[in-house]
Parts: C-alpha cells; structure tokens; sequence
C-alpha cells in the first residue's frame, strides 16, 4: 500500500501506540508508534504501512496537530438557530455558514427529547470527526426544548 496524506482523528492513544481514523473515509489506521498525539487530537499527517506485513502503520510527517474539544455551553441557542429550528420539522437538520469562521448545524428534536439529543451529541465520534474535518477546534452545543444547536469554531 502506498503512504496515504489526509487529516486523521486520533480515536485512541496509549505510550506505545495509537489508533488514527481518516475523517474524510472513515479508513482506520493502527500506529505501530505513538508519534506524540493525544486521544481527541486532530492531525494533518502523512502514514504509511509498515512492512513486511502492512498490518500496522507508521507516521511518516506530522504537518499540524491541534486538540479537539467538545462542550455543552449554558448560552441558549442564537436568534437565527432558534429561527432555522422554527421552519424545519423535527428530526431536521440543517447546516449553515457561521459568521465568520466554522460551521453550525441546527437540529430540531421533540423537546422531552432535547437533552438525550445533546448526549448524543457529546458522545459521537462523528462530531469530532466533522470538526477535524472542518478544520476547526472546538464544537460547542446549545440547547433549549426542541433545539440543539452545534457549532464548530476555531
């Protein structure tokens, strides 16, 4: 197999080795090393198989790394999300341009529903994966009943 260059989210990481999942196939990569990367790492990185058997994988440059975090804010959701969440029906989500930098994605949920959905949230690997994705660095989640708003900043 050939060296592959992508943006990698490291899922686990121990002293001796690390496991990188590639957030734009989904592709899972056993390190064979741990190059210095922390669980919940982003990393732009270049890997490739080691040999002879190509089972595990070897970091072979590390062009940025950067933490990921995700938080649930005590801020209630903005006017426009509360607007987005309004014309959409539940179990909708839309995505939209932040002002400036980032991403937000509104979703509409039954409202007895509201906080198991921002669980959810916190506890899906996707959410970390489309942040890395993005190129952010922080994903932060806002809710009222039937409004769960995630953003993903810089």
């Amino acid at each position: 197999m050939p060296e592959k260059t992508s943006t990698f989210l490291v899922t686990h990481a121990e002293e001796e080795s690390a496991v990188l999942k590639d957030v734009h196939d989904g592709q899972v990569h056993t390190l064979s090393a741990n190059p210095g990367v922390e669980s919940n790492d982003a990393i732009d990185a270049t890997v490739a198989p080691e040999p002879p058997m190509e089972m595990t994988w070897d970091v072979v440059e590390i062009d940025d790394k950067r933490p990921l975090t995700v938080h649930k804010s005590e801020e209630p959701p903005t006017v426009q999300e509360r607007d987005i969440a309004e014309g959409q029906d539940v179990g909708d989500l839309e995505r939209t341009e932040r002002a400036g930098i980032g991403e937000i994605h509104v979703l509409s949920v039954p409202p007895e529903e509201t906080e198991d959905a921002v669980d959810d949230v916190l506890d899906d690997e996707g959410t970390l994966a489309r942040a890395a994705r993005l190129g952010m660095n922080r994903v932060e989640i806002r809710s009222e009943e039937g409004v769960v708003s995630v953003r993903y900043l810089p």
